[in-house]
């Protein structure tokens, strides 16, 4: 297991820039045994010639048998252990979009959902409702006033939005209010300990004021709240590892995660993965380590899209030469977690990774970048939270431990 403060012993300068590429969701599932997984559906010539200049490997986000959540899986990556730090989901999403969580204030993460006449829901995303049509209903919840406390909601993208309350006597260990599954009900907020009832109290005042305003919307007619925290103040990733660090991310919650352990967050105009990459080079010479983020590979494998996942993977691959332009000394491919297409959801499977250092690199023999070739690669399988000192030492900015 990675260890911080050891990290932070023996960090080193070094003139060495590093990239960790994520490809949300990348592990898959074949459709039919024996037959490939997305990623090795996909035609991905440059990543293929970078694992054969590299070495492969798979990573396990939490633990084997463990299906995790996206914020846990990226703090494994950034060398935390999600199991000792624990950071909600709500907070994640409010940092992204610039909310302030000050320790104390409950953060949760909300969806609008479509509700039928009985009060089940029939979608748990609301038809997938765009920012622009979530805007107005978030401005109608904005009014909800709440006796005791100070409620913030924002958009955050497409049906999620997010949810502070601040106050005295605020504790945040409250079950989620998403059942995960449709034809069933929200479920109430309900407190996992005592001093959390009364923030649990006050979400479900909230939670009923929002379904009558919600009421006679066609599509986002309920809500459903989840990732309840606080700001857990965790050890910052600039001081640990020495690296100036940036984050590109679309969508909130990797921006929150990346802003939460101190990187910065570059604004940068579009959502394309052209357009992520074209915003580290524009701020290449600012930084030496760059965290970039492609969402919609997750996406696809949620709603079950085999053909469209992989034929995103081969979008990415198209456009790595412009990254590969750059010329980084270390390039790690991988996933925070596996969602497999078949599953349409996150699962417990290995991740693919593929790390790329031409300098110190032990090619492995292998040629092609996938589930069946990283299973075998050199790396082995690795806790992902062992991901980032691999990539430190290869950057060359690891001392030597002990005389």
């Amino acid at each position: 297991m990675a260890n911080l403060e050891l990290m932070r012993t023996l960090k080193r300068e070094a003139e060495t820039q590093i990239v960790l590429l994520i490809l949300d969701g990348l592990g898959g599932l074949a459709v039919e045994p024996g037959g490939p997984t997305e990623l090795e559906a996909a035609n991905t010539p440059n990543l293929d010639r970078l694992a054969s200049e590299g070495t492969l490997g798979q990573t396990v986000p939490v633990g084997r048998g463990i299906t995790p959540g996206s914020g846990p899986a990226h703090l494994a990556l950034f060398g935390y252990d999600p199991l000792h730090f624990d950071v909600g989901r709500g907070v994640l999403e409010a940092s992204g979009i610039g909310m302030r969580v000050d320790k104390g204030d409950v953060a949760a993460r909300g969806n609008f959902v479509t509700l039928n006449a009985n009060g089940a829901i029939v979608d748990r995303r609301a038809g997938r409702i765009s920012s622009e049509e979530a805007a107005p209903l978030v401005s109608k919840l904005s009014e909800i006033d709440i006796e005791g406390v100070e409620a913030e909601v924002r958009v955050a993208r497409e049906y999620r939005f997010s949810l502070i309350l601040r106050g005295d006597g605020l504790e945040a260990e409250i079950a989620d209010t998403d059942p995960l599954r449709t034809d069933e009900k929200p479920l109430p907020a309900r407190a996992l300990d005592a001093g959390s009832k009364y923030a649990a109290d006050r979400f479900n005042a909230w939670i009923a004021a929002a379904q009558r305003v919600l009421k006679d919307e066609s599509k986002a007619n309920g809500v459903t709240l989840r990732g309840f925290s606080t700001n857990p103040a965790l050890p910052q990733f600039p001081d640990i590892y020495g690296l100036n660090a940036a984050a590109i991310a679309v969508y909130p919650m990797y921006r929150g995660v990346a802003q939460i352990v101190g990187m910065d967050v570059i604004e940068f105009a579009g959502e394309t993965p052209a357009e992520e990459f074209e915003a580290a080079r524009a701020n290449w010479s600012q930084f030496d380590y760059f965290f970039i983020h492609i969402k919609k590979v997750d996406s696809l494998g949620e709603d079950g899209d085999f053909e469209g996942k992989a034929a995103y993977i081969e979008s990415v691959d198209h456009l790595l030469p412009d990254l590969l332009s750059l010329e980084p000394d270390v390039l790690a491919v991988t996933g925070d977690h596996s969602t497999p297409a078949r599953l349409r959801s996150h699962s417990w499977h290995p991740v693919p990774l593929l790390l790329w250092a031409p300098a110190t690199v032990r090619r492995d023999g292998e040629s092609k970048f996938g589930e069946l070739f990283c299973a075998r690669g050199g790396l082995g399988t690795l806790p992902a939270e062992e991901l980032m000192p691999l990539m430190m030492a290869h950057a060359g900015r690891l001392a030597k431990y002990g005389a």
